[in-house]
């Protein structure tokens, strides 16, 4: 036998006490890493082995208008859940669920005969009644659960604004979407201790986590003020059966949306989920999301442009028509205007004095004051999926292009697009960023956020401005839209009709008829864009369409602030009969306008009149706008 000798052992001594005092320290890491470092992970796993939970749904917090009117809010519902090991008369507890909450009997049996789950969920949505109809069986193993279920006080009010959620609660559009996080809150639970197989402890504690309710939106909404404009949109289908109408009211001064109201619509409380294209068309918001070409709206800018950059003539020619580029571009009025000044060419709204003020500007002058609009960028309204401004690139846009953006074509922008870049003409200059929550706070009243008016940049002068102002209350009073008038006060504003593009080229008979005016009350200017998409039928002038649904807007917001009449009685207009010009040739009808002194818009370019608006004989105001067409 080899003998190991004391020196071998000598020298292998160390090699074996570095290796134990390495294994010593490995083991001292990985307990280390199981008590320290993984330490609550690892118990929050045998928490949950050992124990059961019921979420505890917390309250979403309440969105209310500028004065506290809640809009949405949280209602009471229960879910119904069942811990099959702890039932002994399955049947019968699927029997009393499924004939309380009519769900089918089949469906439920199968959940509470589940062996391989401690808990199910068996119903949700319950209400008290049901759930208390169960509850009186006393049941063991069947348990309860109180959640919160979003509710919207007024059903079909400010769909698309306020948005909604889906089953768990999340926001899903609007400012259910874009403040999710401050509106959720924090769900609780009940904990429970149970068995390896799911059954109660018998001396179990059961602990409760309670959920925090979600923080309260306050928007700038105003209530009022948005009833008015869902009735204006209202109006507006049941008259025209448009394929959509919107109208927009905010603050010109501070960029507060006031209102936001869009139909197709739907009721919120009923949301049409089995039905998606219902769901998406009516929970868009088209004053964000969507682009148009503004039309004549968008004259106001141009005319802003033109002042500024020094452009505007002592007068201007209309012969119906304007050649550019070789090609004959028209005016709306086909007969044209004749001689005018400025103040008049915004009155009749003549597109050839607006192309001769876009190209007289200039494509580079014309650019930089659209960057200076804010029409180069979205707003960034706290609404989620703006749309953004389509434009055809400086370097590449062509001389006739310019004669058409000049008076709205060529160019499309969202509807809040050209709010803002309207009101900053009106305001002195301010290209104010839009928003539509005013502050967020806990249940306990601690602020968590607000927003304050911004000035993104200053895009006129004061001087341009005011006298924007006076030109645009000439608009309703003497001009095209006089339909929007309201005895006794001072209202500005411009209208619009934009022929809509399919497949490159004009699409006859589809129209955008938009009005877009101005008042001030109590020393701020509210700003009000009504736009309706495709009106049906021989109607489809803004001074004849949406002019006037602004006009009843605005009658509507004076009554509801008390704002006494400044104008004097006398200009306040008389009745007049319409007269009676079907079959009368083109220059016949003028000249029957002019004596009954009535402003008038015509389409066609036939030789008599084929249709009127209003019908003969009609009680209207000496100021309305009236329409006829020519076949």
């Amino acid at each position: 036998m080899h003998k190991i000798s004391h020196i071998t052992l000598k020298r292998k001594l160390p090699a074996v006490l570095a290796l134990v005092v390495f294994l010593f320290l490995l083991l001292v890491c990985r307990l280390f890493y199981i008590q320290i470092i993984d330490g609550s992970g690892l118990q929050t796993l045998a928490l949950d082995q050992w124990t059961r939970d019921l979420p505890y749904k917390a309250e979403r917090g309440d969105i209310t208008d500028r004065n506290g009117v809640v809009l949405a809010s949280s209602r009471s519902s229960y879910t119904v859940y069942v811990r099959p090991n702890d039932l002994s008369q399955h049947d019968k507890v699927a029997k009393a669920i499924s004939s309380a909450t009519g769900a089918d009997f089949d469906t439920v049996y199968k959940k509470v005969i589940k062996k391989d789950v401690s808990e199910v969920k068996v119903a949700i949505g319950l209400t008290k009644n049901e759930m208390l109809t169960i509850a009186a069986y006393d049941f063991d193993g069947v348990y309860f659960t109180e959640d919160a279920t979003r509710y919207y006080n007024y059903g079909n009010f400010a769909t698309q604004l306020l948005g909604f959620t889906n089953s768990d609660g999340e926001g899903q559009s609007g400012i259910e979407q874009y403040y999710n996080a401050y509106l959720k809150g924090v769900d609780g639970a009940s904990y429970t201790q149970t068995d390896l197989v799911g059954r109660e402890l018998d001396d179990n504690v059961t602990s409760y986590l309670t959920p925090i309710k979600g923080m309260t939106a306050k928007l700038t909404i105003d209530f009022k003020l948005q009833s008015f404009a869902e009735k204006a949109v209202n109006d507006a289908v049941m008259t025209y059966s448009p394929k959509s109408a919107s109208c927009l009211m905010m603050n010109a001064d501070t960029g507060e949306i006031l209102a936001m109201a869009s139909a197709p619509t739907f009721d919120l409380n009923d949301i049409p989920r089995n039905d998606l294209s219902y769901l998406l068309s009516g929970a868009k918001n088209l004053l964000v999301t969507d682009v148009y070409e503004p039309g004549s709206t968008f004259k106001i800018l141009t005319s802003a442009i033109g002042i500024e950059a020094g452009v505007i003539k002592d007068s201007y020619y209309c012969p119906g028509y304007k050649v550019v580029d070789g090609q004959r571009i028209k005016c709306w009025r086909s007969i044209g205007h004749g001689s005018q000044d400025f103040a008049h060419g915004i009155m009749n709204s003549c597109n050839c004095v607006f192309m001769d003020i876009a190209l007289s500007a200039g494509a580079s002058t014309m650019y930089d004051y659209f960057e200076k609009f804010g029409l180069t960028q979205k707003t960034g309204i706290d609404i989620s999926g703006e749309g953004g401004s389509i434009m055809l690139a400086e370097e590449s846009v062509k001389t006739v292009d310019i004669a058409r953006i000049g008076f709205g074509q060529a160019i499309a922008v969202t509807p809040i697009g050209l709010a803002a870049a309207v009101a900053s003409v009106i305001n002195g200059g301010k290209l104010v960023a839009p928003y539509v929550v005013d502050s967020i706070y806990s249940e306990d009243g601690k602020l968590a956020y607000r927003n304050t008016p911004t000035v993104k940049g200053k895009t006129v002068s004061e001087q341009t401005s005011a006298r924007m102002r006076e030109y645009l209350y000439g608009v309703v009073e003497e001009g095209g839209g006089k339909n929007a008038y309201v005895a006794g006060y001072r209202i500005g504003g411009k209208t619009g009709t934009a022929q809509k593009y399919k497949d490159g080229a004009i699409d006859r008979g589809a129209y955008v008829s938009s009005f877009i005016g101005f008042t001030e009350i109590n020393g701020e200017r509210i700003l009000c864009l009504l736009k309706v998409d495709e009106p049906e039928g021989y109607v489809y002038y803004g001074s004849i369409v949406a002019a006037p649904l602004v006009g009843q807007i605005f009658r509507s917001i004076f009554a509801y602030y008390g704002v006494e009449p400044t104008l004097d009685q006398e200009n306040i207009p008389s009745s007049v009969g319409m007269p009676d010009i079907d079959g009368l040739s083109a220059t016949a009808a003028c000249e029957a306008m002019r004596k009954a002194g009535l402003t008038y818009e015509v389409a066609g370019e036939g030789n008599k009149v084929v249709y009127q608006f209003p019908a003969a004989g009609a009680k209207i105001d000496a100021n309305t706008v009236v329409y006829f067409v020519l076949g």
